[in-house]
């Protein structure tokens, strides 16, 4: 299990690689479809792998509410559960602690919270997150972290740091100690806001303590693109050359390959299902919002330059007849198109980066996807 940097552009900052997992060899640039509950919604596995899906996200958080560690440990763990044969990260669930728990309390050994399903409440640990993930047994795991809302007050952004890295030095001490560590790599997270000395000592806390990989978290939370990229990008430059990087929930076409530029290896991200339940699509020239009038006789395929099963097999007009009787086909067909062409994107971009052409593939992606095809 390790990472090895094929290449490096010779015009920007991308990076292509591999990184071996247990369950096979993840190529890097690499998009990861977002399973939170144990599924990528309305999608069924075979349909993944026919986008080239190389690596699936799952939500720790969410799978320890439900079916619960019962039950998982029952089926022989997480891939067993969902039949999913590949390679798998999982979140620590961290984030949705914060974000999605009707109340939260942090303390020193970890954090309580309260269900957003049913109020019932839990306390959760860097140790018991770590034992949680062995059981569900993904080839990536990631730590307990802090993850603070844009904007922040300086003081407790450093707060909060305190707690990551203390909770870091125990993620790792738990993920050595586990039974299962050989098969499960453990990346460390790198939170600090937008304060960039703030980033560059949580790089150096972080990558002191020695990880399989590293991620930036507290990103996209809340601040304009421009300052998002500026603070990935400075913190991608901080990190071990060596290992693979991961910007967390990061998911925008345009934005994904600005941080491909900027040395970022992985990315996940709900947008492709989420928005593609609501009839967006993304396109080699843009977004479409299938939903609307201009597509009522439009018998052209969502992108004429896509492989999908979706484009190769049905029309605008057919999709914006389901959505306007709320057929479910159509929130599958278009989800199922997002998640083929997001994959697709990144591959396009590692072949880009490996060909020394990622600067003009950039530049032309730019050009094209700016434009608006069929209004929001």
């Amino acid at each position: 299990m390790s990472f090895s940097l094929l290449h490096k552009d010779k015009t920007s900052k991308a990076r292509a690689g591999v990184l071996k997992t247990a369950r096979g060899d993840v190529r890097t640039p690499c998009f990861m479809p977002v399973g939170t509950q144990g599924t990528v919604k309305t999608l069924s596995n075979d349909e993944l792998v026919s986008c080239g899906t190389e690596l699936l996200m799952a939500n720790a958080y969410h799978l320890y509410l439900r079916p619960g560690g019962k039950i998982l440990k029952k089926a022989g763990g997480l891939h067993k559960f969902m039949s999913w044969k590949g390679p798998m990260m999982t979140d620590s669930g961290g984030y949705q602690v914060f974000s999605l728990a009707v109340l939260r309390k942090v303390k020193k050994e970890g954090v309580e919270f309260r269900s957003h399903i049913d109020g019932s409440t839990h306390f959760l640990t860097p140790e018991k997150v770590i034992e949680f993930q062995g059981l569900l047994g993904s080839d990536i795991m990631m730590p307990l972290d802090e993850c603070l809302h844009y904007p922040v007050v300086k003081n407790q952004v450093e707060d909060s740091l305190k707690t990551t890295y203390h909770w870091a030095l125990k993620s790792q001490a738990a993920g050595c100690r586990s039974q299962v560590k050989e098969k499960q790599q453990l990346f460390g997270i790198v939170q600090g806001s937008t304060y960039k000395d703030l980033r560059k000592r949580a790089v150096e806390e972080i990558a002191s303590i020695g990880f399989d990989g590293y991620a930036i978290g507290g990103i996209a939370v809340g601040e304009p693109r421009e300052l998002i990229h500026e603070i990935a990008e400075y913190t991608a430059d901080l990190l071990p050359e060596n290992k693979p990087r991961y910007l967390m929930g990061m998911g925008m076409p345009l934005d994904m390959v600005e941080a491909i530029a900027e040395g970022i290896d992985f990315f996940d991200c709900v947008v492709p299902t989420r928005n593609g339940r609501n009839g967006q699509a993304f396109t080699t020239e843009g977004e479409l919002q299938l939903r609307n009038a201009p597509f009522k006789e439009d018998f052209r395929p969502i992108d004429e330059n896509c492989g999908c099963s979706t484009c190769r097999t049905h029309t605008r007009a057919y999709i914006r007849h389901l959505f306007n009787t709320e057929e479910i086909l159509g929130l599958r067909l278009v989800s199922l198109h997002n998640i083929y062409f997001y994959v697709k994107l990144i591959q396009i971009a590692r072949e880009a980066i490996l060909e020394n052409r990622f600067s003009k593939f950039r530049e032309e992606f730019k050009e094209k996807f700016k434009k608006r095809i069929g209004g929001k």
